[in-house]
């Protein structure tokens, strides 16, 4: 099939609106087998517009003054027609059309083109840009890397007994026989050899066995996750998997214990061994026990997502309305049970010196929402630029969330969700409200994580491409696209995604859950069709005055005459950065023991202010 086929108008004058707080653009709408493109005229700006097609997530058509259009019915009167398309970024645009037939072919051609379901045809296998290289970046983050890491903690490990030889990096998977949703290499204990992992496999649901997910130096436990276990109706039982989870204890530190938990409520684990799937006997598993920590995925997830967006996109509701429609839809009580869940394992891990294994059903949603959380409370390399983006390729790409399926719309499609889940929007989320609890403990800043939701939706990159690692595989995404690792490192870029306020925190960052710390991401939810705020514009001085004079370092705070805090004192101070709704005073940080009169220099007032609205 040839794109041009699906082509039926290839040009048309249009007048672009693209939103409240931008002018309209006219110009000359042409439509490609991958983008929409509109070259205003010549009395406007030079640059082209330009709209990636598979951002699409809906189209409404409409006749000047007649009602919606349908593609099944010729029209027979008006001289114009406007195309609304809704965006998977969340963007709203309206084309006004010269003619409704020309209105009504390139709505054809917006939908069909838009829709295309085979990988190889998408844009990524097409983009070639400048000073990018095929395969570049691919290879930053495999598993061999993240081993050799666990490999130098263990060795340097404060605990009595070093635990060096505790685990193994294992290519039992090569061929992805074992498991169609995980790498080729996983990390095991190494007194499992690949014989029982494949027995473990074929009784864990999709062969997804347990896997070390991160080894939490400091205690000498670690996080592992898998898929629920196939006990049936007849509990029946696996030796293979039970000896796996027993290595595990006893490769740990001495006298440690495990815990799982299950993503799922207690009464959907009994229904789910009915069809087939279960949960771990406490007989079967010494030393474990099972806690059940209920989240949401699936329809009701993207319910609540297009709930939110409804209510964020009525600009005529009252400020009830609008407080009643943000708590009905329950985005936020979805981004504190996920904290909490993540909390929970980190601080099994940390404080109680546990084992975890986090699992639901199939493994592959909110198992790794919660350990790629806990990963970023407990572990301050995974708070630094690269080592988010290795979280994000290892516990996501890697370890088999269904991009593909879950993203393929966002909040305004007219479709009945079917594989559609915004779990990795959720991540994103609680990873925003993390750093707007902790401003100085994370080194990318919101717009590394709107890049991220960008890109996880429509992309020009092949990183988000596809299910699972086979899939990329067979359709040979590593070779034929970009990474967007690559696009995302250029210098030019990291500016709009570097946090100019990171300090390196040693310390795990404890996160508060009470209905006040918690805030809709405005940045995302809002960011088009609402003026920035001040906090925005404060961001963007201190980001002027980090490139000018310097990254804001220890060092650099000092001469500006504030102190840097501690981890310590951060940790206390963030917790009154949130503004008391219900009149009371609100308690503001200060940086080291001075206040916002006696920073001597404008430099030390931006950081102050921006501390305090952040």
């Amino acid at each position: 099939m040839e794109f041009s086929e699906l082509i039926r108008t290839g040009q048309a004058q249009v007048e672009l609106l693209r939103g409240p707080e931008m002018p309209p653009l006219r110009g000359t709408l042409c439509v490609t087998g991958h983008h929409l493109l509109l070259s205003p005229g010549p009395q406007a700006t030079p640059d082209l517009w330009l709209l990636l097609l598979r951002s699409v997530d809906s189209i409404e058509k409409r006749g000047q003054g007649t009602l919606s259009l349908s593609l099944s019915i010729p029209s027979v009167a008006g001289d114009a027609g406007t195309i609304t398309l809704r965006c998977k970024d969340l963007r709203v645009l309206q084309l006004d059309i010269e003619g409704v037939e020309a209105t009504l072919d390139i709505a054809r051609s917006i939908e069909a083109l838009s829709s295309l379901e085979s990988v190889i045809t998408s844009f990524p296998f097409f983009y070639r840009p400048k000073g990018l290289r095929l395969g570049e970046a691919w290879h930053f983050h495999p598993p061999e890397r993240y081993y050799k890491r666990i490999a130098r903690e263990t060795w340097s490990s404060p605990l009595p007994v070093p635990q060096t030889r505790a685990w193994r990096l294992s290519e039992a998977n090569e061929d992805f026989s074992l498991c169609p949703s995980y790498p080729r290499a996983v990390i095991v204990p190494r007194a499992v050899d690949d014989d029982a992992l494949a027995r473990s496999a074929r009784f864990r649901q999709g062969g997804r066995f347990p896997v070390l997910s991160y080894y939490h130096a400091p205690r000498g436990t670690v996080l592992l996750r898998s898929s629920q276990p196939l006990t049936g109706p007849q509990k029946l039982r696996c030796a293979a998997d039970e000896e796996l989870l027993r290595a595990v204890l006893a490769e740990a530190r001495p006298g440690a214990r495990g815990v799982i938990v299950d993503t799922r409520s207690a009464q959907a684990a009994k229904q789910a061994r009915m069809t087939g799937g279960g949960t771990e006997a406490k007989a079967a598993y010494p030393g474990w026990k099972r806690l059940h920590r209920p989240l949401e995925r699936g329809r009701p997830l993207q319910e609540s997502f297009v709930r939110l967006m409804e209510a964020c996109g009525d600009p005529e509701q009252s400020m009830d309305r609008w407080l009643s429609r943000l708590d009905g839809c329950r985005w936020l009580s979805h981004a504190k049970e996920a904290l909490s869940t993540a909390c929970l394992a980190a601080q099994g891990m940390e404080w109680e010196g546990a084992c975890i294994l986090v699992h639901g059903a199939e493994g592959t949603d909110s198992t790794l929402l919660v350990t790629s959380l806990a990963q970023l409370i407990l572990d301050p390399l995974s708070r630094t630029m690269a080592g988010f983006q290795e979280l994000i390729e290892r516990e996501w790409i890697q370890a088999g969330h269904p991009f593909q399926l879950r993203c393929a719309h966002s909040a305004f499609s007219h479709t009945r969700p079917k594989h559609e889940a915004p779990i990795f929007l959720l991540f994103l989320d609680c990873v925003w409200q993390l750093g707007r609890q902790f401003p100085l403990s994370l080194e990318f800043g919101e717009g590394m994580l709107l890049a991220l939701f960008d890109h996880s939706y429509a992309s020009p990159f092949g990183t988000f491409l596809c299910n699972s690692e086979k899939e990329r595989c067979l359709c040979e995404v590593r070779t034929r696209t970009h990474s967007l690792w690559s696009g995302l490192n250029q210098p030019k870029e990291q500016r709009k995604l570097r946090n100019p306020l990171y300090v390196p925190n040693p310390l795990a960052i404890w996160p508060s859950v009470e209905p006040q710390s918690l805030r809709l991401w405005q940045g995302l939810f809002l960011r088009w069709t609402h003026p920035p705020e001040p906090s925005e514009v404060a961001w963007e001085k201190v980001w002027q005055i980090a490139t000018v004079r310097g990254p804001l370092t220890v060092v650099g705070l000092s001469r500006c005459g504030a102190q840097a805090p501690d981890a310590q004192s951060q940790q206390r101070s963030a917790r009154h950065v949130e503004s008391s709704r219900t009149g009371a005073r609100t308690r503001v940080p200060c940086i080291g023991r001075r206040t916002l009169n006696h920073c001597a220099t404008r430099e030390a007032q931006v950081i102050y202010l921006i501390c305090t609205v952040l």
